[in-house]
Parts: C-alpha cells; sequence; structure tokens
C-alpha cells in the first residue's frame, strides 16, 4: 500500500485509466473539430482571415508585420511610434481599418517580426500560426504524451479553448505557452534548455514574474544562469542589430502604454483577464484594482512558492505556477489564456495516473465553457475559467498532504 492508495472514495475508480484517456482524447477531438467548422464558416463568410472582398482583415498580427517592415526599412525605433506604426500596418494590409493594434514587445522580438514581414502578408500569418502551434503542440506533447499517446497530446492541444481565440487573434498564445510548457517539461531531465525557453520567455516579461522566485526556492541554478545569459544576449544582439533607439523607444511608449490600457480602459477592461480588468470593468477605482491585484499578486506568488519548496509531485507544483503566471499580471486577454493548457495537462497528467477526484470533471468543464462563452459574455470569464483550475490544483496538493499523513499513521 501507498500513499496514493488511500485518498479513498474522493477519486473515481469507475473508469479504467486506459478508457479515460481515450475520453480525454475524444473530447479534444469534438472540440477541434468544432472550432475547426466554425472558423471554416467565418471564412467563407468573410469574418476571418480575408473580408468579402479578399483583402486581410485587420487582427494583432498586423502590427507584428507592420513592425518588421519598419525594420527592414531601417526604422526599427518607429515600431513604437503609434502614427507610424499605424501608417505601417495600413500598407501591410493595403487599406485602412478602424482601431490601432499597438506594438509593446521589447525589441528582442523584433527579429522575430522582421523575418514574418519577409513573407506576403496571408503566407506570414499562416506561417507565423502553424510554427507557434507546432511549438506549443510539441509542449503539451511533452507533458502528457506518455498518457494519452502523441496524437491524443495533439488532440488536447488542438481541443483546450483558448486555442481558438488564439487563432482568430493571430496572437502569440501558443509561444508563450510553448515556453512556459518547455521550461516546465525541460526542467527535471534538461534544465539548461528549460533556461533557454524561460531567457526567449522576455518577449513577454509579464509572464514570468513568478519563475525567478519559484527556481531560487527550489534551487534550480542552472536553468537561472542560462536564462539570465540567454535575456542579456538577446537583449545585446538586438541593440546592436536595431540600435539603441529602439530600446529608447520603448522605454519611452511603455508608460504610456500602461496609462492608456490600464489607467484608461483603452483596450477595453472587459478584455483584461485579470483580477484589476474585474474591478475596472465594474466601476471600481484604479486605486482599488490596483489593491485587489497586487494583493492576489503577492498571495499567489507566496502560495506558489511554498508549494516549490515542498515535495509534492512535479505535476502539482507545474500546474500550479502555469495557472499562477496567469494570475499575477494584471494585463492578460483571452488569447494569452492558451498557458491555462499547460496547468490543465499537468493536471490531467496526474489525474490519468493516480485516478480523477469527482470535482475535477465538473471544473475542467466548466473552465472550458467560460473560455468558450467569452465574445458572448464580455467579462473576465477567462480568469473564472484560471482559478477554478487553480483551486482543482490547490485541492490536489491538500489531498496529497492528507493520504500521507494518513500514510505515516499506517507505518506506525
Amino acid at each position: 500500500m501507498s500513499a496514493h492508495d488511500i485518498i479513498g472514495d474522493a477519486q473515481m475508480r469507475t473508469l479504467p485509466r486506459r478508457q479515460a484517456a481515450r475520453l480525454v482524447v475524444l473530447i479534444g477531438l469534438i472540440l477541434a473539430l468544432g472550432y475547426l467548422t466554425a472558423l471554416g464558416g467565418a471564412y467563407l463568410n468573410g469574418n476571418f482571415l480575408a473580408d468579402g472582398q479578399g483583402r486581410p482583415i485587420a487582427n494583432d498580427f498586423v502590427d507584428v508585420v507592420a513592425a518588421g517592415r519598419l525594420v527592414l526599412d531601417g526604422n526599427a525605433a518607429s515600431a513604437y511610434d503609434w502614427p507610424l506604426h499605424k501608417q505601417a500596418e495600413i500598407r501591410a494590409l493595403g487599406h485602412d481599418f478602424e482601431n490601432y493594434y499597438g506594438w509593446h514587445y521589447p525589441p528582442t522580438f523584433l527579429f522575430v517580426a522582421a523575418a514574418l514581414a519577409t513573407l506576403p502578408y496571408f503566407a506570414a500569418a499562416i506561417v507565423w500560426l502553424a510554427a507557434t502551434f507546432a511549438a506549443y503542440a510539441a509542449a503539451i506533447g511533452g507533458i502528457i504524451g506518455g498518457v494519452v499517446g502523441r496524437r491524443g497530446a495533439l488532440l488536447v492541444a488542438l481541443g483546450f479553448p483558448a486555442a481558438l481565440w488564439n487563432v482568430t487573434a493571430g496572437q502569440n498564445g501558443f509561444l508563450t505557452a510553448a515556453l512556459i510548457g518547455g521550461t516546465l517539461g525541460l526542467l527535471e531531465r534538461r534544465p539548461a534548455l528549460a533556461g533557454i525557453c524561460l531567457g526567449l520567455l522576455t518577449y513577454k516579461p509579464q509572464f514570468g514574474l513568478l519563475f525567478p522566485l519559484v527556481l531560487i526556492a527550489d534551487r534550480r541554478w542552472l536553468t537561472i544562469a542560462v536564462a539570465a545569459a540567454v535575456a542579456s544576449a538577446l537583449a545585446g544582439l538586438s541593440w546592436l542589430a536595431f540600435g539603441g533607439a529602439s530600446w529608447a523607444a520603448f522605454v519611452h511608449w511603455m508608460p504610456i502604454t500602461s496609462r492608456v490600457v490600464l489607467g484608461e480602459g483603452g483596450a477595453d477592461w472587459s478584455r483584461l483577464q485579470s483580477l484589476f480588468g474585474l474591478v475596472r470593468a465594474h466601476g471600481g477605482s484604479e486605486p482599488l484594482a490596483w489593491t485587489v491585484q497586487t494583493t492576489a499578486s503577492l498571495a499567489t506568488a507566496i502560495g506558489v512558492t511554498w508549494l516549490w519548496r515542498r515535495r509534492p509531485p512535479f505535476e502539482l507544483k507545474a500546474a500550479a505556477l502555469a495557472a499562477g503566471t496567469l494570475v499575477v499580471t494584471p494585463y492578460v486577454y483571452m488569447y494569452d489564456l492558451v498557458v491555462l493548457a499547460v496547468a490543465v495537462a499537468y493536471l490531467l497528467r496526474f489525474a490519468l495516473e493516480r485516478g480523477f477526484v469527482a470535482s475535477e470533471v465538473a471544473g475542467l468543464g466548466a473552465a472550458f465553457m467560460l473560455i468558450l462563452i467569452y465574445p458572448y459574455v464580455e467579462t473576465q470569464v477567462g480568469l473564472a475559467a484560471v482559478l477554478i483550475v487553480l483551486v482543482l490544483v490547490v485541492q490536489r496538493v491538500l489531498l496529497e498532504m492528507r493520504a500521507d499523513r494518513r500514510f505515516n499513521v499506517a507505518l506506525q
């Protein structure tokens, strides 16, 4: 008898592991086919990729191509100048459009933008989504492939609801999830490669806030050193390639972006899937929103760091870190929730190997539905999904601790 054998009636033992794995894969397949049907219909109706006249539809991807073409023209710093960047976006699409899609990334990400800008717009969009999805699918496969198989893991990655919103936005959620999933998936076996993934994650630094804390708590010195080296090398290379003016422009425009997005709600507070966005979207003041966000971020950081200092199963530590990453930043959108697939994959791996807790089935189902209803319910449903997954992880940690205590008592 082991500690896991005495968790008892809290587990669902009516469904064998193989059948449970098949059911998970089947759900992923059904969801993926549903997304494919929806995207196909949207494309035929001129609402996805191209409009009724065959012209590219403006979405978040246009800011990448526009920034890349400014780099190729020798004007990298102009990517951070809103009026100049908007004109570049119009040139990239070949027609004017409402709104503005800003370039808010550090100059290190201009390497990717410049490479994509060498391609025609439609080709660049397809290459971008295909390449980043492949990396994301590989990360999910590394986490759960040993339980459901590589094809099954692919369907799990495809079926995760936030993947749909990342595709429609042409965003970088796949890349962020791939780097976080890669960092966690490689941490135990290939700590140096994990550091490379973490160093690359600095293209979107708000999602790396918890990693230094947990890596220090877990004494992962090699990973920390490699991540710091990669981040420093990227910064130096971008300085050489794009000039100091690009970094000066980045530093100048970031406070302006923060004020417009977080202070004035220029991007619509209801779209921010954070506690800050929740408070602001429902009439709370900015000081109150920052108080709630800061308090929750500190509590999450303390809880996740405490967990990594202990010795629960790695799957639970990794799931908590991936989900917690989405809680501690005020600047998170629905497409960023692809990162939640990493947490779900670890939770599924743990549950498939040791038996599902009844609440996990209902909880994961609710989280998936909350993400899917987002276009029709414009509030922080994505945040609710993240918190549900985090609660499920905490529940598992508590069950493991209780099982260990019972096991130790049984040995005495």
